[in-house]
């Protein structure tokens, strides 16, 4: 019997797992895998404010007027408060770099980074448009992703649970034996995999038509368990 749990535990190892310890009884270590491909239903996107200046003083405030502006845009769009995120300002000096000479401070570039919730999708581009201004000349990216998250999670989780199960069903039947019960359940954390579009100018944002509606993200889950095979 012994030679016979070696081959199993060995046939059963599909990826590296580490258990803190192993049973002094028969048994099988089997990786569940589970994955579900959905629809999205909302996005988030994010725009960089960038304005340059002869002073910082002015570079700032040229930035929060054009964050202030937009973010107006987005509130008559029907866009709520809590569904965008504009990040802290950022400061840096900028140079000329005249040959043979120093370096000659010529004024100041303020960013600011503004996320936006999309809870729907058909109202995307319609958002887009309304981020072009002064500014606002590039969308660093977009993640299309679902509103039923938690949803598709269980249902990966309850594919990852199967997959196991029917894994070392199938090795004990194979090696001549059954699995007796369940002696041990190592969860990994889920993946969900948003769909990424590239980062555009503003110019080109309108191109994304309808496109963004074809496209699928995947979600995953799985679970390491240990099954007691019967003596």
């Amino acid at each position: 019997m012994k030679k016979i749990i070696s081959a199993l535990c060995l046939s059963a190892c599909l990826t590296p797992m580490a258990f803190a310890s192993s049973p002094d009884f028969p048994h099988l270590e089997v990786l569940g895998t589970g994955e579900v491909l959905v629809v999205p239903d909302m996005a988030q996107f994010s725009v960089d404010v960038v304005e340059s200046k002869a002073t910082a003083e002015k570079a700032k405030q040229a930035a929060d007027k054009a964050v202030t502006s937009f973010l107006a845009r987005l509130e008559v769009q029907g866009v709520k408060r809590e569904n965008i995120n504009s990040g802290n300002i950022r400061l840096t000096p900028e140079y000329r770099y005249p040959k043979g000479k120093k370096p000659e401070l010529v004024g100041y570039k303020a960013i600011r980074n503004i996320t936006v919730t999309v809870m729907d999708l058909n109202k995307l581009n319609s958002y887009l448009d309304k981020a072009l201004g002064d500014g606002i000349n590039r969308i660093n990216h977009i993640e299309l992703k679902t509103s039923k998250e938690k949803e598709y999670i269980e249902a990966a989780r309850l594919e990852a649970i199967k997959d196991a199960n029917d894994k070392a069903a199938s090795l004990a039947k194979g090696f001549g034996t059954a699995v007796k019960g369940v002696w041990k359940v190592s969860y990994h954390n889920n993946y969900s995999q948003p769909v990424l579009m590239k980062s555009m100018r503003m110019e080109a944002a309108s191109d994304i038509s309808e496109s963004y509606q074809d496209n699928q993200m995947v979600i995953t889950d799985s679970v390491s368990v240990v099954y007691r095979l019967k003596d």
